[in-house]
């Protein structure tokens, strides 16, 4: 038998659950190599005895990989290594360390930056359809701004609001690193995060740090297109990879890779945009060993991560081991306001240092009342109390939306129920409606693509009598097309 006790590592005094860190210790495992497919893991029992903790953990940590695609279960006999994970080339023991991914160095070319020394929404419309926002009325804005207006009357928290504000405010850096290593598994400290104006600047400014005229960067098609735009502004290259319902298709990565060098590739493993689909695990494998094989480097956009109901959220690609070489960009936008454009990018050291380097370009002051603001939110858990609740909230009005969809306007559309998310994508069956659609005055659609006569249905910002009222307009408008 394998020695499970050497395999898997704990940190009792970590804040990542003792559950998640033996599944994540599988997880590395069995991307490595070093537990094959099919492969059965010791009983519940056995495995709690060997490391010395309830049997409920075990428990729970076996649900977490299974859920995840990573094992299969059959009740009261086993649990083994699904096989459908790739089968990876196995590492001696001492080739591991526990260093961070992200160490001191970006491990790939990349510009470096010398600081300098010293469709707009119709509000005139019946319903305003959004592509995913949170709703406002759910979230603990109004302890953030307590928090905030309580800061600007102390002094030294005065003082604090510009300590550091040229990377982020040091409180949240420090609360934030914590946070993310909680709930994402990623192995980080303060000096890995640069705080920015939303996920949108954390694009433009890897965007501007990487790539440049000539080089090839690879998006999913369809694509976030201001991501795209960003990327052509640098003077790259940008190639288009198809999507399907298991992510991006790695095959045609694989085939671009083979015949020219790629720069880097911009991806959203967790929930695609604007399809909502859920990268496979197999996918997410064969993406990082690509990226090992072929030196590119990755940019993860994880802009909803904690809104995932079928199960707790696949851990992004940064937490795997990869050597330095993927960005991690998130954003708390969707967990509060859109109002709030407070981001984040994850990276080695000394990208985050020019990255510092270029936002002083072009953003000399940040907000570090709110940033502080929020440090202290995420600290007294109050916003893990809110994406408890707001998760139950989306979860059912995703169910909700599905009935009505199915009840009223199943000859006119189609669409997957996504596992996670704020939105549906929503594929209509007349050539040309959407446009019409989108065109209609009663209706602001805030994102659709008329090529695939497709677009985003946000239900998450709207109560259950809102998309009722919201499906049976768009079911009128659809009708009055058909006449």
């Amino acid at each position: 038998m394998l020695p499970f006790e050497r395999i898997i590592i704990l940190d009792r005094e970590s804040k990542i659950p003792i559950y998640r860190q033996i599944a994540i210790s599988f997880i590395n495992a069995i991307s490595q190599g070093i537990i094959k497919a099919n492969t059965h893991l010791p009983s519940t029992r056995d495995l709690a005895k060997l490391l010395a903790v309830h049997r409920k953990t075990i428990v729970a940590a076996y649900e977490e990989l299974e859920a995840q695609d990573w094992v299969v279960s059959v009740p009261r006999k086993y649990v083994a290594v699904s096989d459908k994970i790739p089968s990876l080339k196995p590492k001696k023991w001492s080739e591991e360390t526990n260093e961070s991914s992200y160490g001191t160095l970006f491990r790939l070319p990349f510009k470096q930056i010398t600081p300098p020394k010293t469709k707009s929404t119709s509000l005139l419309a019946d319903v305003i359809i959004d592509d995913g926002f949170p709703d406002v009325r759910l979230s603990p804005i109004d302890d953030l701004l307590k928090i905030y207006r309580s800061y600007t009357s102390k002094k030294h928290s005065i003082r604090n609001a510009t300590f550091g504000s040229a990377q982020g405010s040091l409180k949240l850096r420090e609360v934030l690193a914590d946070y993310l290593s909680e709930t994402r598994g990623l192995n980080i400290e303060k000096e890995h995060l640069l705080i920015t104006h939303g996920a949108q600047m954390s694009i433009y400014l890897a965007a501007q740090l990487l790539l440049a005229k000539g080089d090839v960067v690879i998006v999913g098609k369809p694509n976030y297109a201001k991501a795209t735009q960003v990327f052509e502004q640098t003077g790259a290259t940008v190639l288009e990879v198809g999507v399907d319902d298991c992510g991006l298709i790695v095959e045609e990565l694989q085939a671009i890779c083979e015949k020219q060098p790629i720069k880097a590739i911009y991806v959203i493993p967790h929930h695609h945009y604007p399809t909502t689909v859920t990268m496979s695990i197999d996918r997410r494998i064969a993406l990082l060993k690509l990226s090992q094989q072929y030196a590119f480097t990755i940019i993860e956009d994880d802009y909803d991560y904690d809104y995932h109901y079928a199960s707790s959220p696949y851990l992004p690609l940064a937490s795997s081991p990869h050597q330095g070489n993927i960005i991690y960009i998130g954003s708390f936008s969707k967990l509060l306001d859109p109002s709030i454009r407070i981001g984040f990018m994850v990276a080695p050291f000394n990208f985050i240092e020019q990255g510092v380097a270029l936002r002083k370009l072009i953003d000399v002051g940040v907000d570090g009342y709110m940033q502080n603001a929020l440090a202290e939110l995420i600290k007294m858990g109050e916003l893990k109390r809110h994406i408890k609740k707001a998760k139950k909230c989306y979860f059912s009005r995703r169910d909700y939306l599905d009935q009505l969809l199915q009840e009223h306007l199943s000859t006119h559309l189609t669409y997957s129920l996504p596992s996670g998310g704020m939105a549906i994508w929503l594929m209509l069956n007349k050539p040309g409606l959407v446009e019409y659609l989108v065109r209609h005055p009663q209706l602001s659609i805030k994102r659709s693509a008329i090529e695939l006569n497709a677009f985003r249905f946000g239900f998450a910002s709207m109560n259950e009598k809102e998309l009722e009222q919201t499906v049976l307009l768009l079911k009128k408008v659809i009708e009055s097309y058909e006449l």
